[in-house]
């Protein structure tokens, strides 16, 4: 309370406390003299009091202090002086945090880099005519080209009228849009053969996840960085019905008729967003996703912090879309007891990517470890595949134990196996 009692009695609006304390809650464990002494440092950068509390709700993380925060208030004030004019915000704390937030959304992304401060001066149009929201969506539109933030940052700065393209609407053909940024006809064929599901329509609000899944991006980003963003804007379909896909749309007509359509368009449109185009694969991989749409961006989150490339991730869900049909602590045990256990590497999973579909616990945990005892033991001469290990049919499996000698299957029953047989969850 005491505070809070301070933060009031400098300025801030009592309304506004709730949102500061849900963002920077150790602010509140400070005194008043502690809060009051550090306003006051802030307030001498020249800063009036309603503009130190606006950007200090912008910025909640400066009210706790240091040596960096007070650097930010001078650059924060130079770039105000930079723009030329007092008519940038109102007098008032409102319009003070309107204006630290668009200066955030650039701060978020390379606070470092002191070019970043230099364009930001240069774009004063940038912070008065577009709002908080439309910054936002650009910069994450460009960060999903999977660049650094920074790269995605400074691309918007050096040319800000890529600010007034529509980035969301325009239907695009993927063989198209690559010839468009300059890839040939032998290179687009080739990428067509060895990444179907990519190729057909998609929008141009999924194009960053397009070309990372083609394995382009950074390619492609480079080329926008260096001058020729403007092919964003440029392009557009050849004719109204290039590279419509029959079979997606007999796909669409089917789900039209499902009485949870709504749950298998948001399905389908998750598979766009990572890439896959309309087309029949991307079809025949929704018939085998389950879940909702979120969980199942959460499951393919999991497979990109394990460290697996995000074409490859996409490559993976088409060779086998029931990988994703896992709960995400089920799919990182799996690629943990790969990599730590069996002694393999992520690319494994390009080789045989239904590895995921098996039960750790009642499958591959037990198969493995009593293949390596026999191994160890010098009572199988054959050191066989992970795949082998797997894949092979419960009887098979033991058809083989029993090859190398009728007491083994008793023995892997009682020493090993879980006696259960759950392949997929579903």
């Amino acid at each position: 309370l005491e505070a809070a009692c301070a933060l009031s009695g400098f300025g801030f609006p009592w309304n506004k406390l709730g949102r500061l304390y849900r963002e920077e809650r150790s602010v509140f464990l400070q005194s008043g003299d502690e809060i009051g002494s550090l306003l006051g440092r802030l307030s001498g950068v020249g800063f009036s009091t309603v503009a130190v509390a606006g950007v200090c709700l912008a910025f909640p993380s400066v009210l706790r202090g240091g040596v960096e925060i007070g650097c930010l208030f001078v650059k924060v004030k130079r770039l105000f002086e930079e723009f030329g004019s007092e008519d940038v915000v109102e007098e008032n704390v409102e319009s003070w945090y309107a204006f630290g937030r668009k200066i955030r959304v650039f701060y978020d992304l390379g606070f470092e880099s002191e070019e970043m401060w230099e364009l930001m001066g240069r774009n004063r149009s940038l912070f008065i005519e577009c709002s908080e929201e439309a910054l936002m969506r650009k910069t994450d539109y460009f960060c999903r080209f999977g660049v650094g933030k920074e790269e995605a940052a400074l691309l918007i700065l050096r040319n800000p009228d890529v600010m007034s393209f529509d980035l969301e609407k325009p239907v695009i053909s993927v063989k198209g849009v690559l010839k468009h940024f300059g890839l040939s006809e032998d290179e687009v064929d080739a990428l067509s053969l060895k990444h179907p599901h990519v190729f057909g329509r998609n929008r141009m609000k999924n194009l960053p996840h397009v070309v990372r899944a083609l394995g382009l991006h950074e390619r492609i980003f480079d080329k926008l960085k260096n001058g020729t963003y403007h092919l964003l804007s440029s392009y557009s379909l050849m004719k109204p019905d290039e590279d419509i896909d029959r079979e997606y749309q007999r796909g669409l007509e089917e789900i039209q008729n499902l009485r949870c359509k709504t749950h298998s368009f948001q399905k389908l449109d998750f598979l766009h967003q990572i890439g896959f185009a309309e087309n029949g694969l991307t079809m025949k991989t929704l018939q085998h996703v389950h879940g909702t749409a979120v969980e199942i961006q959460e499951r393919f989150q999991v497979l990109l912090d394990s460290g697996i490339d995000f074409s490859k991730a996409c490559m993976l869900i088409r060779s086998s879309p029931k990988s994703l049909n896992q709960k995400p602590h089920s799919i990182q045990e799996k690629i943990r007891f790969l990599c730590e256990e069996m002694g393999d590497s992520l690319e494994y999973l390009e080789v045989y990517p239904a590895y995921l579909c098996f039960d750790l616990e009642n499958r591959i945990s037990p198969r493995f470890r009593f293949h390596k005892w026999l191994v160890e033991k010098g009572l199988s001469e054959k050191n066989y595949s992970i795949a082998s290990i797997v894949a092979t049919s419960e009887k098979a499996f033991i058809a083989r134990l029993y090859g190398i000698h009728p007491a083994i299957p008793k023995h892997y029953f009682e020493r090993f196996s879980y006696r259960k047989d759950r392949t997929t969850v579903s």
